[in-house]
C-alpha cells in the first residue's frame, strides 16, 4: 500500500507556503500554536454566529497569521466577503475586539484584513462547506458531489477529487465513496494541489469530506 501524506505538507516550500508565519523559542512554541488555534476558532465562531447567508456557507478559505513582537497581523481569505463588509468598520472592529479578548494580549496590536478570493468555488474549504450543507439537508451524496464538481469546473481548475466517508445516507455500515474529474497528480510535487478535510455532523452520524483540487498553475 502507498503511504498517505497530507498534500499540503508534502509541498511546503515548493508550491505551498505556511499559513502561520512567526518565530518562537522551542519552549514557547506550543503557546504560539495554541494562540493560533484560538485566533482561528474565534474568527470562525464569530462568522458562524453573525452571518446567516441563504446557503449557510461561511466562505472562509483560510486564515493567515503573521506575528511580530508588537503586532499580530491576521489575513482572512474569504470567498464572499460582502457579509463582513456591508457595515464593514463595525463588523471588523467587533471581530478584532473579540479576538483581543480571547487572547488578552495587552502589549501587542492586532490587525485584521479581509481579502477576497477571485473564484471561491476553486477553493476546497468553501466547496466542502457547500457539500456539508447539502448533506445536512438530506440531498443524496452523489448529487451533492456532482454539483460540487460542476461548480469547480466553472472556476477553471484542471482536476478535482471528492471523497465522502461514514454512514452515507444513514446506511448501517460505514463506507467510502469518491468521484474524480480531470487529473489529480498527488505524487507530482510541482503540481499545485489544494486539499482540505472537513467533518460534518448529520442526523445519522459524522461524515468526513475530503477534497483535492488540482489548480491551474498560474
Amino acid at each position: 500500500m502507498g503511504q498517505k501524506i497530507n498534500p499540503l505538507g508534502f509541498r511546503l516550500g515548493t508550491t505551498q507556503s505556511h499559513h502561520s508565519l512567526w518565530f518562537a523559542q522551542p519552549k514557547k512554541y506550543s503557546e504560539g500554536l495554541e494562540e493560533d488555534k484560538k485566533i482561528r476558532d474565534c474568527i470562525k465562531n464569530y462568522v458562524q454566529k453573525n452571518i446567516r447567508i441563504s446557503s449557510g456557507i461561511e466562505g472562509i478559505a483560510r486564515i493567515e497569521i503573521q506575528k511580530r513582537i508588537d503586532l499580530i497581523q491576521i489575513i482572512i481569505h474569504m470567498g464572499f466577503p460582502k457579509l463582513l463588509i456591508e457595515d464593514k468598520p463595525k463588523r471588523v472592529e467587533e471581530l478584532q475586539m473579540n479576538v483581543q479578548k480571547e487572547l488578552n494580549c495587552v502589549n501587542r496590536k492586532l490587525n485584521i484584513a479581509i481579502t477576497r478570493i477571485s473564484n471561491p468555488y476553486g477553493d476546497p474549504n468553501i466547496l466542502a462547506e457547500f457539500i456539508a450543507v447539502q448533506l445536512k439537508n438530506r440531498v443524496s451524496f452523489r448529487k451533492a458531489m456532482k454539483k460540487a464538481i460542476e461548480l469547480t469546473e466553472q472556476a477553471n481548475t484542471k482536476g478535482i477529487q471528492v471523497q465522502i466517508a461514514g454512514r452515507i445516507d444513514g446506511k448501517e455500515i460505514a463506507r467510502v465513496e469518491w468521484i474524480r474529474e480531470g487529473r489529480v497528480p498527488l505524487q507530482t510535487i510541482e503540481a499545485k494541489i489544494d486539499y482540505c478535510s472537513y467533518t460534518v455532523r448529520t442526523i445519522y452520524g459524522v461524515l468526513g469530506i475530503k477534497i483535492w483540487i488540482f489548480a491551474d498553475e498560474e
